[in-house]
């Protein structure tokens, strides 16, 4: 388990939650915009404070509303993240002044039974700082002014979490030094697995059931979910274990067609989506079952290739599907044909809701990234491709035969493999394919992203 103090953000909405959390995470990690309550899901980050390392969440604005609406089950995600927090930091706008909502919810704060630091944002100069003095009646202690949006006070806020955090036996975090961050640099290569946990993003369009399949997966309301589409603005990372190990799991906010994407703040969710994408190693492709194959779907699918990231396709609502080998051969024909660069691509069918099928998608996440990580040996990689060339030898360009010498594999992740030989930048894209193919199915490399690079070979006795 997690043995990091927990400190949560909590307060209305717009009061600059999220820009504190982005300040203390030392980074622009969560949306931040003008709209109200554009933060719905709990959004955690670690940060430093006098050497000690700490879990920052931020959460959903508080407000009153019945618990069957979307407002009432984002309050009930932050009071969640209230109930675990090992400091809460309540904060108020000190630019409009103490409301109604900040007086309940402070109430409502002190029977919690949780240690409180009472902070007023937007407390810029002078006038920002009197201003917050208001403050002092919720009967939180002294509020502490900020302004996180001009980083005034910031410093003042870490040192005032390091005092109030409880007492712990840990060595303080030591930071790398330049030395040591540029010799790692300079000897890892690109396929080397570096330490961690398996990075899992979940894609897809809005509502196909992505942050259901997260809290399936967690076991817990973890994520806001519901009938309405495009719930998920921000990509929500989480911590989850299998048997093999830590897994980095991250939600992400429904891709749609660019040309529907028109509000700044949907451009922002996409933005982190695509982000999280790149970020990921690999990516579960979340498709509605009862909808079929979407062509937005197989641009999301040509993306996570095009990235080099290996994918697992997820047929969600399974159990509302009635004709399952007509809808299950369907899709297996649209991916075959539209996404040839990843044929084999394997599919898992189940259902978020209730659970059932859900048991074989993690142990498919661990094998499509062996897959990934797969290296072939030399010696049987020259003699496949001995026997590729001599089966079907390259054509003629300019009435001449193009040489192909020898492959070697550069690295994984994705596989990525050099062929050598004279004029290859003229050897057609299908005696490419019929290569890639031949890789695919002689060393059992399915639905993985296959690099195939050409190089021509020097020959000391051309003329300059």
């Amino acid at each position: 388990m997690d043995a990091l103090p927990v400190v949560v953000i909590a307060g209305r909405p717009n009061v600059g939650k999220s820009t504190i959390f982005n300040r203390l995470v030392g980074r622009r990690q969560a949306l931040v915009a003008d709209t109200p309550g554009v933060t719905r899901d709990r959004k955690e980050g670690q940060a430093t404070v006098r050497g000690r390392a700490i879990r920052i969440i931020d959460t959903a604005g508080l407000e009153e509303a019945a618990p069957d609406t979307l407002y009432g089950r984002m309050r009930a995600s932050s009071e969640s993240a209230v109930a675990d927090a090992d400091l809460v930091l309540f904060c108020i706008d000190a630019r409009s002044g103490l409301t109604p909502a900040d007086e309940h919810f402070a109430n409502w704060l002190r029977r919690q039974g949780r240690p409180v630091l009472l902070i007023a944002n937007k407390a810029e100069g002078r006038q920002g700082a009197a201003a917050a003095m208001e403050a002092f009646s919720l009967g939180l202690g002294a509020p502490l002014a900020i302004s996180a949006e001009h980083g005034e006070g910031v410093a003042d806020l870490m040192s005032e979490i390091a005092d109030r955090l409880p007492p712990t036996d840990l060595p303080p975090v030591q930071k790398p030094t330049r030395r040591s961050r540029r010799e790692q640099a300079e000897g890892e290569e690109e396929d080397v697995r570096p330490p961690g946990p398996l990075r899992l993003a979940i894609v897809g369009r809005p509502n196909a059931g992505k942050s259901t399949l997260l809290n399936r997966l967690l076991g817990e309301e973890r994520m806001i979910t519901g009938p309405e589409p495009g719930l998920t603005r921000d990509s929500i990372a989480v911590m989850l274990h299998d048997d093999q190990g830590p897994i980095q799991l991250v939600d992400t906010a429904g891709l749609r067609r660019k040309a529907r994407i028109d509000e700044t703040l949907e451009k922002m969710s996409v933005s982190a989506s695509i982000e999280a994408l790149k970020m990921a190693e690999v990516v579960i492709l979340v498709l509605d079952a009862t909808l079929g194959v979407h062509e937005q779907d197989l641009q999301i699918a040509r993306l996570i290739e095009r990235e080099g990231r290996c994918c697992v396709l997820a047929l969600n609502k399974w159990d509302a599907v009635e004709d399952r080998a007509a809808t299950r051969q369907a899709i297996k024909d649209r991916i075959e044909t539209s996404l040839a660069q990843m044929r084999g691509i394997p599919v898992v069918a189940f259902s978020a809701m209730t659970g059932a099928g859900i048991n074989k998608l993690l142990p498919t996440v661990r094998r499509a990234y062996d897959i990934w990580n797969r290296r072939v040996p030399t010696g049987a990689l020259n003699r496949w491709f001995e026997m590729m060339v001599e089966r079907h030898p390259p054509p003629l360009v300019d009435g001449r035969r193009l040489k192909l010498r020898y492959i070697t594999q550069a690295k994984a992740r994705p596989p990525t493999f050099i062929v050598f030989g004279t004029r290859t930048d003229q050897l057609p894209e299908d005696y490419q394919r019929y290569l890639v193919n031949g890789l695919r199915e002689t060393f059992d490399l399915p639905g993985t992203p296959i690099r195939l690079l050409l190089r021509a070979s020097n020959n000391p006795y051309a003329k300059g």
